[in-house]
């Protein structure tokens, strides 16, 4: 526990540093930030509690939106969209999970994509909702004690306490005995449910925390974009970037998917400023390598070998 802490701590210190030392490049910190919060976010749900969703973009496209129709139809200040889109997506999770978690593996996976193209298409095709297709701008955001929200060192901030505040839920998650409840289940249900947990229960807890947590994360990618578009927001591709994200750097750790997202985001920027247009190639087989070599994830690989030397000199001794 306290090594976590410690590792929040210097997240913190790191954060605060780094518009000081990479002022150009706040856009890529941003990123890096919000994917770090979504991919722990899902990981509480694809990785304790081992349900593999694919359309937790549908979570981040609530967020953006809402924060964009309460800016402009109703003059609501974000922070009031955010927590309604919170609720929201809650809601959608409890409802989207009544429906899918009595099914198991791929075939669960393959529901949550069918689900989210629903909502993408509903979208891109509700235009008195959401602006259709061609998509909404957010001009205007209120300015609480002279902070523009449109500024990029101020979005930074944003994602960065997103980004602490979910790591340091998966922290507390680690220590309860929710967490212990989630990992039962991911290990085995009937188990679970012998030692008189209820399985769909607890999935649901979980698939509506990180759903929550996303739409967070959500509500600050769209003050950063401004323009919104379903096409983008709902996109299949950015689930499968979240889910990624978590999967490469660790499913089931607490930092897996911070590395992971420093390995990506990062990978990916430089891949783009040095191999122009070989760069996804690259990026691909980087990606295929560590799923090869590293099934576990980074994190889950490091700290599978730790375990194993202790208990070489546990034996040794």
């Amino acid at each position: 526990m306290r090594r976590h802490l410690i590792g929040l701590l210097i997240l913190l210190v790191a954060g605060l540093l780094y518009p000081t030392v990479m002022p150009g490049s706040l856009t890529v910190g941003i990123t890096m930030l919000l994917f770090a919060g979504w991919a722990t976010s899902w990981d509480i749900l694809g990785g304790w509690s081992g349900q593999v969703s694919l359309g937790h973009a549908s979570f981040v496209g609530i967020g953006a939106y809402f924060v964009a129709i309460g800016a402009i139809d109703y003059e609501l200040a974000p922070w009031w969209s955010i927590l309604l889109a919170m609720a929201a997506a809650m809601v959608l999770a409890l409802f989207w999970g009544r429906l899918t978690f009595r099914l198991h593996g791929a075939y669960f996976t393959l529901s949550t994509i069918a689900i989210a193209e629903i909502l993408r298409l509903i979208a891109i095709n509700e235009n008195w909702l959401t602006g259709g297709a061609t998509g909404v701008f957010i001009s205007t955001l209120p300015s609480p004690f002279g902070i523009d929200l449109f500024d990029r060192l101020t979005q930074f901030y944003l994602a960065l306490a997103f980004a602490l505040g979910v790591i340091g839920t998966v922290i507390w998650i680690s220590r309860s005995r929710f967490g212990y409840q989630l990992r039962a289940v991911r290990e085995d249900e009937n188990s679970a449910m012998a030692a008189g947990i209820d399985p769909t229960r607890i999935k649901l807890k979980a698939f509506m925390l990180s759903s929550g947590l996303t739409a967070i994360g959500g509500g600050i990618y769209g003050m950063m974009l401004s323009f919104l578009e379903p096409h983008i927001l709902f996109f299949l591709l950015l689930s499968v970037q979240i889910a990624l994200t978590a999967i490469i750097g660790g499913r089931g750790t607490i930092w897996g998917p911070f590395v992971g997202a420093v390995l990506l985001v990062g990978a990916g920027e430089i891949f783009r400023t040095t191999f122009a247009e070989a760069n996804l190639l690259i990026y691909g087989v980087l990606i295929l390598l560590v799923i090869l070599f590293l099934p576990s994830g980074i994190v889950g690989e490091l700290n599978r070998r730790l375990v194993r030397r202790r208990y070489a000199r546990s034996a040794q001794g």
